[in-house]
């Protein structure tokens, strides 16, 4: 039996269909303007207890489009968006995409070495970025194409509210470096001068770029995933299609209030929180600052939540902080688990503290992301990634390409509408991921059952998994090695309980003097906290192959034998 067949369609919910209809838009931006008028009157964010409604994001996002266009910026190009999950984000993504441009989304906490090759890659010729990280993009901007900084603050938006915001956010807790960027806009003085502009509708069809998603890919060199208008139409339609069957249990919520910890510049908050939002007309909550559990669970107490995707430390650090468990989670449908796996012990601690199961999926930057997910109907966690979703494809196969029979573990392979264009300006990398009859290759070893529910059993990669955020060796390893003290380096993931794994390299010493310490510092200078190693144990040597080549793959074992 082939999984052609898609031996999975006979296991559906009832309700959901074998394939979705890609007919209905002609791109992401048909998409949003429908829900700009049909949902006009609703919340479409809350932030920090200010809403705008979906008129006001239609309004705005024009405005703001409209600015960008004055600038004389053409089709296609791309703004990269670098900031936390506050209003202007929702808005300056519908502005790029309606202003006819790509969104390059960016880490706000990048160092600037992450942050200029990114600029650099994408040829991004304008930015919007947060203040409180303006510095970083001071320090590449002469290096990169980008003509066009527009800076908001944290209080932009919140009216009042938002003067007291900013003089706490920049003189009480400092949060604000210095920075100093000669024609930069404040975000409300583009918004205020696009109001008198006039906006031009671009023609956007289905196959325009719409997002660059950059990630490591099988590789470290940080690639932009292409995503097409239509690969995240496609994304967001499977998405809906999947859930209806539990939004359809009673007790119907009309108004769904979706909370949006994970971080919008994430493609599983982009397509599960923000896009799908918009297309049911729901309400984001917008966590600008998850780590505060406790702010967190006094901003959840506020409302009746019906969808919560989020990943597993999310939920696990929710569960352990005091309080969580007095929430009221009547209007609770659906907790999507995403990003990383869901450890068995935190979803069935969800599940009786919260009376809804936990329904894990899967994806990645590349497939928009969502390939698979167990029904959002399950009364239990099953412990599979689940099916795929409408209009997806998947194989499990082996390294020469051949699908192998039921039970064996293979490489996971997808196909469907979701799944990208290629890799940014790299077809070489584009081409090492898809196979001769146009499958992507997932870099995940799986095993599929005859239900077609797929259970991953290791990754085929080196790619490290920290809270959901992929983390690649060779990217670490290179800045170790321009320690002056490290004469040799090797980085692995190691199992985390908090973040279910975590960095650890393994050094070899130039400089006796050298310590543990000097390595995690001068890491934290060159990268993002999630991948600065948490643990470094020196050797004398390290295992090599008859070339050389460092073998990684022997120090997990070890690990692992230790463990």
């Amino acid at each position: 039996m082939t999984t052609m067949e898609r031996i999975w369609l006979k296991h559906y919910p009832a309700g959901v269909p074998a394939d979705i209809d890609m007919t209905q838009y002609s791109s992401l931006v048909e998409l949003l303007e429908e829900s700009f008028k049909k949902y006009a009157d609703r919340k479409a964010f809350i932030c920090m207890d200010k809403s705008i409604t979906y008129r006001e994001l239609d309004q705005m996002s024009t405005a703001l489009g409209a600015y960008l266009q004055s600038k004389g910026l053409q089709k296609g190009a791309r703004v990269a968006l670098m900031m936390p999950n506050v209003l202007q984000y929702p808005v300056a993504t519908a502005a790029v995409l309606r202003a006819g441009y790509a969104v390059v989304n960016v880490n706000p906490l990048y160092t600037p070495r992450e942050l200029e090759h990114q600029l650099k890659d994408s040829g991004a010729e304008a930015i919007v970025v947060l203040e409180n990280f303006a510095t970083t993009v001071q320090k590449v901007l002469p290096n990169t194409a980008v003509k066009h900084v527009i800076v908001g603050s944290m209080g932009d938006l919140l009216g009042i509210k938002g003067v007291i915001v900013n003089l706490v956010v920049r003189k009480v807790k400092k949060m604000v470096p210095a920075y100093s960027i000669p024609g930069a806009v404040g975000f409300n003085e583009a918004l205020s001068a696009g109001r008198g502009l006039k906006f031009n509708k671009p023609q956007i069809g289905a196959d325009d770029v719409a997002f660059l998603q950059y990630t490591g890919g099988t590789t470290g060199v940080s690639k932009g995933a292409t995503l097409l208008h239509r690969n995240i139409l496609a994304n967001v339609l499977q998405n809906d299609a999947w859930l209806q069957p539990a939004l359809k249990k009673p007790p119907i919520v009309d108004n769904m209030i979706i909370v949006c910890a994970l971080p919008l510049y994430h493609v599983f908050a982009l397509t599960a929180c923000y896009l799908l939002g918009l297309r049911t007309g729901s309400t984001n909550l917008l966590i600008p600052n998850p780590r505060d559990m406790a702010g967190f669970i006094k901003e959840l107490s506020k409302y009746q939540v019906s969808f919560f995707p989020a990943v597993n430390t999310l939920y696990n650090g929710l569960l352990n902080t005091p309080g969580f468990d007095k929430l009221d989670f009547s209007k609770l449908k659906i907790a999507n688990g995403g990003g990383m796996a869901t450890q068995k012990p935190v979803a069935e601690k969800w599940l009786k503290v919260t009376g809804t199961s936990l329904s894990e999926g899967y994806g990645l930057s590349e497939t928009s992301p969502t390939l698979t997910c167990n029904p959002a109907t399950i009364d239990k966690f099953s412990g599979t990634i689940g099916l795929p979703v409408p209009s997806t494809w998947l194989s499990i196969r082996d390294d020469d390409g051949n699908e192998l029979p039921i039970g064996e573990a293979g490489e996971i392979c997808a196909k469907g509408p979701q799944v990208m264009a290629g890799y940014w300006n790299r077809p070489e990398e584009t081409a090492k991921v898809m196979t001769a009859d146009g499958y992507f290759r997932t870099g995940d070893i799986g095993i599929m059952d005859e239900q077609g529910q797929t259970r991953i059993v290791d990754r085929k990669k080196d790619m490290i998994l920290v809270s959901g955020f992929n983390v690649y060796p060779n990217e670490i390893e290179e800045v170790l090695a321009s320690h002056p003290g490290i004469l040799e380096c090797a980085v692995i993931g190691v199992p985390d309980a908090r973040s279910g794994e975590a960095v650890k390299a393994f050094v070899v010493k130039k400089d006796p003097n050298l310590t543990a310490d000097d390595i995690i510092k001068f890491s934290a200078t060159q990268l993002t906290g999630y991948k600065v190693p948490k643990q470094i144990e020196f050797r004398t040597d390290l295992p090599k192959t008859n070339v050389g080549k460092i073998l990684r793959r022997e120090l997990r074992d070890e690990k692992k034998a230790a463990a």
